[in-house]
């Protein structure tokens, strides 16, 4: 019987770049920046990774398809380097690949490292979406997005919960605000201004209710992360961080081809969740999660992400982001680096860069933003739409 891979891989180095417009790198100075911290931060040289995953979305941007592009950038010599792709969760997706080749007895030591490089198309958005979902889906979703996926989200959340709009939108209102004060004290972030209630609820609509500061922004960026045994992590440091759960979800069409879904939920974060949860022994998340990176694309996506994660009771979110719950200070800290609404979402390297996060906080090496002795801390990188998504969950704990 599978028994999952708690505590068979520990992190034993991670590294992540300065997130924005890095018009001073190229994808290869982005890759070479992650790895270089990892290395430092493992105490290791290159020449004992023994097999590596990349991870990255658009590849026709700006590195090619393959593992070649890191091979090359790190001068790996000839070890077998799998690139790996799953919309918004492929930084996930890159680690997973790793730490399963540990867990498996494949490898001993093996890297994971997103990177994206998205400023340098020309323009303010993601390269063109439209054939992503397949070229039968592309006639189903004409003109589709993602602003406009989500806020459908929000408004079928609002009406289902008999929320007004004013409360909805100020409910959002708080929890950006919130990634931003903690955004602000993180010298890698993209975004390092605090915001006021105000200023989102005035700033102009991109898909109502979601206004300008309810979305995340476009950034280039990497992240790495080095896993290996538990045994070989703690020869090197006297705190790796040990792998609980990784479970992934993939929709299988009920949302997009059904009646069965009601529009203000995602089944595939529900669903990965539950089997995070049983792999990390978690009986009672909102009693055992002490840290939280959410996939904050949008303000409403980390919203049904509290209920979706049964943190927060179905229609009763809002009660817990008005009681401060996931403040810095609060409970559960939620998005204590900033999220991707401060660090933008270069897509193969988020996922990644939530994990570094994490790493840091139970290690207590995260500085003014750290938060009070977290446990267990889990990571929530959800790719696609609402209609059309994938999910991956990650626990982790010393």
């Amino acid at each position: 019987m599978a028994s999952g891979i708690r505590d068979k891989v520990a992190i034993v180095g991670m590294g992540c770049t300065r997130f924005g417009e890095r018009w001073d790198a190229d994808a290869a100075d982005l890759i070479v920046e992650a790895f270089q911290e990892a290395l430092e931060d493992a105490g290791i040289g290159p020449e004992e990774v023994q097999a590596a995953w990349l991870g990255t979305c658009f590849e026709e941007v700006h590195l090619g398809k393959s593992g070649i592009p890191l091979a090359q950038a790190l001068k790996l010599p000839g070890i077998p380097v799998t690139r790996v792709e799953n919309f918004c969760a492929t930084g996930t997706e890159a680690f997973r690949g790793a730490c399963y080749a540990v867990a498996s007895g494949a490898c001993d030591i093996a890297l994971a490292l997103g990177v994206e490089k998205l400023k340098d198309t020309g323009y303010g958005g993601l390269p063109g979406f439209d054939t992503a979902m397949g070229t039968l889906n592309r006639f189903i979703l004409p003109a589709f997005t993602a602003p406009g996926g989500f806020a459908l989200m929000a408004t079928r959340y609002f009406a289902e919960h008999g929320i007004s709009p004013e409360e909805g939108k100020m409910a959002l209102a708080r929890i950006s605000v919130k990634s931003h004060r903690a955004g602000a004290m993180n010298p890698k972030a993209h975004l390092r201004t605090e915001i006021t209630p105000e200023q989102v609820l005035q700033a102009p609509i991109v898909a109502w209710p979601l206004g300008l500061f309810d979305c995340c922004g476009v950034s280039d960026g990497a992240a790495a992360a080095i896993v290996t045994t538990p045994e070989i992590a703690r020869s090197l440091r006297p705190d790796p961080v040990l792998v609980k759960a990784l479970q992934i979800a993939a929709t299988s069409g009920e949302e997009l081809y059904t009646t069965n879904w009601d529009g203000t939920h995602l089944p595939t974060t529900a669903r990965a969740a539950a089997r995070a949860y049983e792999e990390a022994g978690v009986r009672s998340p909102r009693d055992e999660i002490g840290v939280l990176e959410l996939h904050d694309c949008f303000s409403i996506t980390e919203l049904v992400t509290y209920e979706d994660l049964g943190i927060s009771p179905r229609g009763r979110a809002i009660r817990d982001v008005n009681d401060g719950l996931f403040e810095l200070e609060g409970a559960i800290p939620c998005q204590p680096d900033g999220g991707l609404k401060c660090f933008g979402h270069p897509i193969g390297a988020s996922g990644i860069r939530m994990i570094y996060e994490v790493y840091k906080q139970l290690q207590h090496r995260a500085g003014p933003r750290q938060v009070k002795d977290p446990k267990l801390g889990l990571t929530h990188n959800l790719g696609g739409i609402p209609l059309f998504s994938v999910c991956s969950i990650g626990i982790f704990g010393l």
